[in-house]
């Protein structure tokens, strides 16, 4: 594998949720390279199970023209030093109304290396109840939308989110290995 040295950079917007900025990197063999690249805070994804659905939200997504996105519960981590698990537990009683005994990290990703560092951490909860109220973010227009178990390929043909098709898509082999 190629070595490399970050040599610098240029910020060139900085905005609420992102900054972008040109990267300036030189490789083992002398060669310098430029890339652009979005800083992302990071975020979490939460698979919301109970013994006969899977929780998922639908949400507006105006950036992709989308009018109701079926997603896993998520959000990104924008308190300063809260770590991904307190972000997942605060968000899943914020957009479900629920909160779970029971944690297990599935898995951490990259969701587009090749020019942002967004990375999200996807968690299973499992063992729900209900959450002392909680209050959604302001703006947020989210559908809970309890999904049978039974219908995951369902779920899985209506979803474009990258997040929560990793997600379900570990959820059915989940279930197909039972």
């Amino acid at each position: 594998m190629s070595e490399f040295t970050r040599l610098g950079g240029d910020t060139k917007y900085e905005g609420r949720i992102a900054t972008v900025s040109v990267e300036r990197f030189r490789h083992a063999d002398g060669e310098e390279v430029t890339r652009e690249k979005v800083w992302h805070p990071g975020a979490v994804g939460i698979l919301v199970l109970d013994s006969t659905h899977v929780w998922l939200t639908r949400q507006p997504r105006e950036v992709v023209g989308a009018r109701a996105s079926l997603e896993v519960p998520a959000g990104k981590l924008d308190v300063p030093g809260e770590p991904p698990l307190e972000t997942a537990k605060r968000e899943l009683a914020e957009e479900v109304g629920k909160q779970a005994a029971e944690w297990e990290e599935i898995k951490a990703f990259y969701t587009s290396p090749g020019f942002s560092d967004e990375r999200v951490w996807l968690y299973l909860a499992t063992d729900l109840s209900d959450a002392p109220h909680a209050e959604a973010e302001e703006n947020e227009r989210i559908e809970i939308v309890p999904w049978p178990l039974g219908a995951i390929d369902d779920a899985l043909h209506e979803c474009e989110d990258s997040k929560s098709l990793i997600a379900l898509l570990w959820l059915a082999r989940r279930l197909d290995a039972r």
